[in-house]
């Protein structure tokens, strides 16, 4: 099974590298890129899970209607993206449930960040989608963590995929820097490892994020834009054609509940 996630928020990455992008680019390049992931999964006929901030999704709520109405999953990615307070987990839950009429059982923090569990299951989360079983210098050393799904407390933990051998993530800058067959063949082997893969993207990697006055390092930037969409739609078709499934990750974290009870 192939669990497809988008974290939509605004495009505050320059800002990391000392960039300039006000709010209402963040917002633009975002929505872009939001609009092709949509028309790519609609062509495709399969669902994902979109994990949003609730800036984007005020800011964007004929889109997030658009998204739901289509069979995906709306999921939080708490208040803001680059400013967070516990309170916020329940805040933009209890918000995006009251804007768009949808249930949200679904976390997943901003640049994966660790989060009390306490918190996470008394703001009514079923799931929280935070960790990326790897490490990353400067980022996370999660290298003993499961790379299945393990319960914390009150709270289901769905890891991020990453390679059988060494612990590769295999997240958004894996896609676009592997040449693409080397990242189908390790999807293939966490696949037949796990049974799944749960991989990440969002909205401004199929937007165009050239502009020099980002000041973003070439790695970030590279194989996005018209390169990410139509690697993504060969991945999707490679994926099909390999008989693999697709599913949001409620639902696919709703029957491994079901199967593991015991």
């Amino acid at each position: 099974m192939i669990l497809l996630s988008f974290d939509i928020e605004e495009f505050d990455m320059p800002l990391e590298y000392n960039g300039e992008i006000p709010l209402e680019e963040q917002l633009a390049v975002s929505r872009k890129g939001l609009q092709n992931i949509l028309n790519i999964l609609k062509d495709n006929k399969i669902k994902a899970t979109f994990f949003s901030t609730l800036v984007f999704a005020k800011n964007n709520q004929d889109l997030v209607k658009q998204l739901l109405s289509e069979g995906h999953e709306l999921a939080s990615h708490t208040w803001f993206h680059s400013d967070f307070k516990e309170k916020h987990l329940a805040e933009s839950k209890q918000k995006l449930e009251k804007l768009f009429n949808t249930k949200v059982v679904g976390l997943r923090m901003p640049r994966m960040s660790p989060v009390s569990e306490d918190a996470v299951s008394d703001a009514g989360y079923f799931y929280n989608s935070s960790i990326n079983p790897t490490y990353l210098p400067g980022r996370y050393n999660n290298f003993r963590v499961s790379r299945k799904p393990f319960w914390q407390k009150k709270v289901l933990q769905f890891p991020a995929s990453v390679s059988t051998m060494f612990r590769i993530p295999l997240f958004w800058l894996s896609f676009h820097n592997f040449p693409l067959w080397i990242y189908k063949f390790l999807s293939k082997l966490s696949l037949n490892a796990t049974g799944f893969l749960n991989i990440y993207f969002h909205p401004w990697e199929f937007a165009d994020i050239s502009n020099p006055k980002y000041k973003l390092p070439a790695f970030t930037f590279k194989n996005t834009n018209e390169e990410m969409i139509n690697r993504f739609d060969d991945f999707i078709k490679w994926a099909k054609k390999n008989n693999y499934q697709f599913s949001t990750t409620k639902e696919f974290l709703e029957n491994w509940t079901q199967k593991n009870k015991n």
